[in-house]
């Protein structure tokens, strides 16, 4: 078997006005879908986090995809490593999101390349990352501080009526009341079983409320996290991790690098998360050697795919770390990917984050996958076991050519609400 055409599509997807540590999301968020096509007729499919220059990493290495055996996925790797540029974990930048294009020219690969070979054998990803640990994988809530809007059509004063979630994504949460009434009706529209607050925008004292009113509103049962996107200094982090302890299941990269992670860790009983300060492999001997953290949050989009996310697991289970994932916003072929990659891990210790519910747009088959009890279905079928829309996907398509938007730039958007608003990689 042997790929014989390689499609690149970005697409722009509705975000409502999501504030973080970079300042405010755009009424749109960009992804890039991958599918490749076979001399057998087979074709996989891929997503990443869309941006021009990922586009044109992509198209660079099309002429090493086309001709390749998505079998040998060893040997399409070597050759791409040969064609992309080199980039180490600075290249990650110090925005919350990753700034790396090669990992992503992996991961997109790498998922089409599985997608291709579990319908080529009838068999599901998951299968083919070493077997189905849970049928049913675990998700946690995401809240986020916000302004007013749904994004996307809907950011231009068009909002309609609506309760429940949907009243939720629409009305802004700039307090703790906001964000407990957020998560009510996260919670009781998707049955999330766990929360996350996305931190890092507001002085820590009104997050470390937040959670305090999430704690009193959902009582000790269900995990809280905080995640404040390395924006306070080490002091920072453990004054309010003290004032945390007992409320958090984990904290989430309060501070930056891992000396700055290993230093809050010893002043707190707390464990850390990070996606921030361990990132790639060539991260992973500091990691050890410091003791930064307790949890590494996987992402297959930024760590090279779904087979490295598994040796990131190996190590994790070697070196006594829990791991569990990081989301940024995505569409249902990422969802899907992420829900293969949990059914597969044995050591999944923590429920995933996914940003799913923010995305009212979608571009598989039957239209948005479902959330129930927190949880979502491994998908049947074999691959990934969704389907591209193509209406759809032309549809999100059209959509990116007329936003205009090349690339994600928070510091931007958060400029049009706050002029002269300025990103700093440490704030308090």
């Amino acid at each position: 078997m042997k790929i014989t055409e390689m499609h690149i599509t970005p697409i722009a997807l509705g975000d409502p006005p999501l504030l973080n540590a970079a300042g405010l999301h755009a009424p749109y968020c960009l992804r890039t879908v991958v599918e490749l096509q076979t001399d057998a007729g087979i074709h996989g499919l891929a997503e990443v986090p869309g941006s021009a220059a990922v586009d044109r990493a992509l198209a660079a290495v099309r002429d090493t995809v086309i001709g390749s055996d998505p079998l040998n996925w060893h040997g399409l790797r070597a050759r791409l490593a040969e064609r992309c540029a080199a980039e180490t974990s600075v290249a990650r930048g110090d925005k919350p999101w990753d700034g790396r294009t090669r990992v992503q020219v992996y991961s997109a690969l790498d998922v089409a390349c599985l997608d291709l070979a579990g319908r080529a054998f009838g068999v599901p990803v998951a299968t083919l990352l070493g077997g189905i640990v849970r049928e049913r994988v675990p998700y946690s809530a995401y809240l986020f501080y916000k302004y007013e809007g749904a994004g996307g059509e809907l950011a231009f004063g068009t909002d309609p009526p609506a309760t429940g979630w949907a009243a939720a994504r629409q009305r802004a949460a700039l307090d703790p009341g906001g964000i407990v009434a957020q998560a009510r009706a996260m919670v009781q529209e998707f049955g999330f079983e766990s929360i996350k607050l996305k931190g890092g925008v507001f002085e820590p004292a009104q997050e470390v409320a937040a959670m305090q009113a999430l704690r009193e509103a959902f009582g000790p049962g269900v995990p809280l996290r905080l995640d404040p996107n390395a924006l306070w200094s080490v002091e920072t982090s453990i004054r309010c991790g003290r004032e945390l302890e007992g409320i958090l299941e984990y904290l989430e990269d309060p501070c930056r690098t891992q000396e700055g992670m290993a230093a809050v860790r010893r002043a707190l009983k707390t464990p850390l998360a990070t996606n921030m300060c361990t990132t790639s492999f060539d991260d992973l001997p500091g990691s050890v050697r410091h003791g930064s953290e307790d949890i590494i949050l996987t992402d297959h989009h930024f760590w090279g795919g779904l087979r490295a996310s598994m040796e990131l697991a190996a190590h994790c289970r070697t070196f006594g770390r829990g791991v569990s994932m990081h989301s940024n916003n995505h569409a249902g072929i990422s969802l899907a990917a992420m829900t293969h990659l949990g059914a597969a891990m044995p050591n999944l210790s923590y429920a995933l984050d996914t940003h799913y519910p923010w995305q009212r747009d979608e571009i598989v088959v039957g239209g948005r996958i479902k959330i129930e009890g927190g949880c979502v279905t491994l998908p049947k079928g074999p691959g990934l076991g969704v389907e591209l829309d193509r209406a759809a996907l032309a549809q999100a398509h059209d959509t990116y050519r007329r936003a205009g938007l090349t690339e994600r730039n928070d510091e931007i958007e958060m400029q049009k609400k706050t002029p002269g608003w300025k990103f700093s990689a440490t704030r308090w």
